[in-house]
């Protein structure tokens, strides 16, 4: 299954990170995050909804993860 770049559910995003070598997620304060060597990533919990294509546009660029790269999973 392809990780296309657009609505995501938040273990759906989850699986994706792990496959991408995050850890986790743990919890910590009001957000559970992801760490991938010194990168520590915030991940949303939008309830009742999935992770929209901005707010999905701005985790990738703070992960460091291009397009083509979540695509490709």
């Amino acid at each position: 299954m392809m990780a296309r770049l657009g609505p995501i559910k938040r273990l759906d995003l989850v699986r994706h990170l792990k496959q991408l070598g995050f850890k986790g997620p743990y919890t910590g304060g009001k957000h559970q995050f992801m760490i991938k060597g010194g990168l520590t990533l915030t991940v949303p919990n939008p309830h009742k909804g999935d992770i929209g294509i901005g707010l999905m546009t701005r985790i990738l660029r703070q992960a460091g993860i291009d397009k083509d790269e979540w695509e490709k999973l």
